[in-house]
């Protein structure tokens, strides 16, 4: 059937109206229309598309409905890494003061050099997202995952409609980062929905969000009221900007939701600027349609940022400063022990429900005995109980003293397993010595081996492992692999398609990153920073096993009383091996890798896993200094020095005698020229890609 012009045209029509009242209602916050005159137009629009089939595109509004469902979410690797924001917890005027001063310390700047310039930001509650745009069009979502490898949501977040298809731009390529989260009227509509189905309420706007965004079947995602704002970029092409209130104007002018709007939008000139914001956000906390935890202070100019650059997962140019944790009081219950992973007993308070920064509270930590004893808290008490974003609740302290008839003493055994308990020489921490012969232990060591940060298999969760464990089908996660279909679908809500899931989300797993794998072994100390240098130092799982930590020691040492003498005759730094892990880490990881079942554990492990070879860390010898100028076709400068500092070299802000390599792009400025009075080589594009990939 031909589509008449008139149809062509009226739906032409229809998708423009109906993408400009989206953006006045998700991103103005200004509608123009009833909800009955917008159903009304998108009921049209629906009509004709399925009248005449070749109108209906990828692009229509018709089409944020939802999709097929999907089997799984598919792993996605972030051109640029999506990393976190380091949190100041210093909740006063002084947090903001502390971040300044180190700006300016690192800057090298004195009394007499001029404020620091700041963009200044709203911290969502939310979860982070990364959309790509391809020539303009939105070609990809993904999750931030573990900041290097998220998951592929493109088919959710297209139902989202603050979300553009496409921008007022054809872009050949960018990488926009935001939070997506939902207003709290909306949040509460849905939970009314929710309970009027009989079905449980959700806990919290960002929680209700996250589930959301990784549903397998996108009509799930599209029947949530999810809105987007965007703050922070990644790979680019074709796009400039020098700072980040004009990077933040740019991309509002491809039409892409900003919080706050560019009216609104400050720019802080030092620490009392930082103050006044940080107080001002305050005030209005309560009266903002959506949650905030604090505000983010970033330094505005992108070449600041690039001199200041980066340490661990967190840039050194932006901090998170947060608002006091919030507070109310409720009675204690009773007073439990919780075993956790490490076999470490923690004194619980179970309480009234209360409701506490957006979530019901039933259950506050005491962290451990000494504490419990300087709160002087006793069932029947009135204590005041704190929340702050997802940190687990825990009682501040007494309100008002109940009846005081029983004092609760920490157990000479441990409660679940009946193993003696022992007081931790030098540590205010009481443990089971039951190991993984303690159930709870047993628990909590699957449940971290399992997670997505970790060996990342998903469906293996906390009801699941308590079965596996209670009907002793796995006592240490080698046992997991020995997992088949038919003994999963013996367990409670199980089904035969959730079997054949997990068995093959268990056999993904055998092949994986090996600091993802060091992570997952639970070793106390090791978080997913430590793993990753531990991986990068060793390159194996055996080397890791064998090391000689003494000798270590003695290295890193030498190393620092080197740089001492080098410092003082002006000559470049030694590396230092295994920068960030001291003495006692050491000590933790030597015990855990030698223990002879862990040994056994991981031996079992090792056999039954693909674990991607890391390369040994660069010798001090071989680590080089860069300094990148102009701009490469092949990649963006943020990538170009990640992908240096992967294999040992360092990136400077600056050209001097001390540096190696100057990689100059298109537009190569003064470091060129300096390189060149210096004497330092010069590297073009063609030859810098060589460099890489000879490693």
């Amino acid at each position: 059937m031909s589509v008449p012009p008139e149809a062509r045209s009226r739906v032409q029509t229809l998708r423009a109206e109906l993408e400009r009242h989206n953006r006045l209602y998700y991103v103005d916050d200004n509608p123009a229309i009833s909800d009955s005159e917008y159903d009304r137009l998108f009921n049209e629009l629906q009509q004709l598309e399925e009248k005449y089939s070749e109108l209906r595109t990828p692009d229509s509004p018709t089409q944020r409905v939802g999709g097929a469902v999907r089997e799984e979410l598919v792993p996605v690797r972030h051109a640029l890494p999506m990393l976190s924001i380091r949190t100041e917890t210093d909740t006063e005027d002084s947090g903001a003061e502390k971040f300044d001063a180190r700006i300016r310390r690192e800057l090298r700047l004195g009394p007499e050099d001029p404020p620091v310039e700041y963009a200044v930001e709203l911290k969502f509650d939310g979860v982070a997202i990364n959309l790509r745009y391809e020539d303009g069009e939105l070609a990809q979502a993904a999750t931030r995952g573990d900041g290097e490898t998220g998951e592929d949501v493109t088919a959710n977040v297209r139902t989202i409609r603050s979300i553009p298809f496409r921008l007022t731009e054809e872009i050949p390529l960018l990488e926009v980062r935001g939070e997506i989260f939902m207003h709290r009227a909306d949040f509460e509509r849905l939970n009314e929905r929710q309970q009027a189905a009989g079905e449980r309420p959700y806990v919290n706007p960002r929680n209700a969000a996250a589930g959301a965004v990784r549903q397998l079947d996108p009509k799930v995602t599209a029947r949530r009221p999810l809105r987007f704002s965007a703050h922070g970029f990644g790979e680019l092409d074709g796009i400039s900007f020098e700072t980040q209130t004009e990077f933040l104007d740019r991309i509002e002018a491809l039409g892409l939701p900003v919080f706050p709007k560019k009216a609104e939008r400050k720019v802080a000139r030092g620490a009392a600027d930082l103050i006044a914001f940080h107080r001002s956000v305050s005030e209005r906390r309560e009266a903002l349609p959506f949650d905030i935890d604090g505000v983010v202070y970033k330094v505005n100019s992108l070449g600041l940022q690039r001199q200041l650059g980066y340490v661990a997962r967190e840039p050194r140019w932006a901090v998170a400063h947060k608002y006091p944790a919030q507070e109310q009081t409720t009675e204690v219950v009773q007073i439990e022990i919780q075993v956790g992973r490490t076999g470490v007993l923690t004194p619980v308070a179970r309480l009234k429900p209360v409701f506490v920064g957006g979530v019901t509270v039933t259950n506050a930590t005491l962290h451990n005995e000494d504490e419990l004893r300087r709160k002087d808290v006793w069932v029947g008490d009135t204590v005041i109980v704190r929340r702050a974003g997802d940190v687990i609740p825990e009682v501040v302290g007494v309100r008002e003293k109940g009846p005081r008839t029983e004092r609760f003493e920490m157990p000479r055994a441990c409660p679940v397993c009946a193993s003696p308990v022992v007081r931790v020489p030098g540590e205010a921490a009481t443990r089971c010595t039951g190991g993984l012969y303690c159930k709870a232990q047993r628990k909590g060591t699957l449940i971290h081996f399992a997670g997505r940060r970790a060996m990342d298999i998903e469906g293996l969760g906390e009801k699941l492992v308590d079965q596996l464990v209670e009907k002793s089908l796995v006592a240490n996660p080698a046992d997991l692999y020995k997992l088949d279909a038919a003994t999963l679908e013996s367990l409670e809500r199980m089904g035969e398609k959730s079997a054949q899931n997990l068995v093959a989300e268990i056999a993904k797993s055998r092949r994986t990153e090996l600091h993802r794998f060091i992570y997952a072994l639970g070793i106390p100390g090791v978080g997913e920073e430590v793993a990753k240098i531990l991986a990068r130092h060793f390159g194996s799982v055996q080397a890791l096993a064998g090391a000689d930590w003494p000798r270590l020691a003695a290295d890193k040492e030498a190393a620092r009383k080197e740089n001492a003498q080098r410092k003082k005759r002006g000559e470049r730094a030694l590396d230092v091996p295994l920068e960030g892990i001291g003495p006692e880490l050491m000590d933790s990881i030597q015990k855990f890798m030698r223990e002879p079942h862990n040994h056994g554990v991981i031996s079992r492990l090792t056999q039954l896993l693909i674990l991607k070879k890391v390369a040994a860390a660069r010798s001090a010898a071989g680590g080089k200094t860069f300094v990148l100028t102009g701009s490469l076709e092949s990649m963006t400068r943020d990538e170009a020095q990640g992908r240096l500092e992967a294999i040992g070299h360092k990136v400077a802000g600056s050209v001097s005698k001390k540096t190696d390599y100057v990689v100059a792009g298109a537009e190569a400025g003064s470091k060129l020229e300096k390189a060149k009075d210096l004497g330092v080589a010069v590297l073009d594009e063609a030859q810098f890609l060589e460099f890489l990939r000879k490693g």
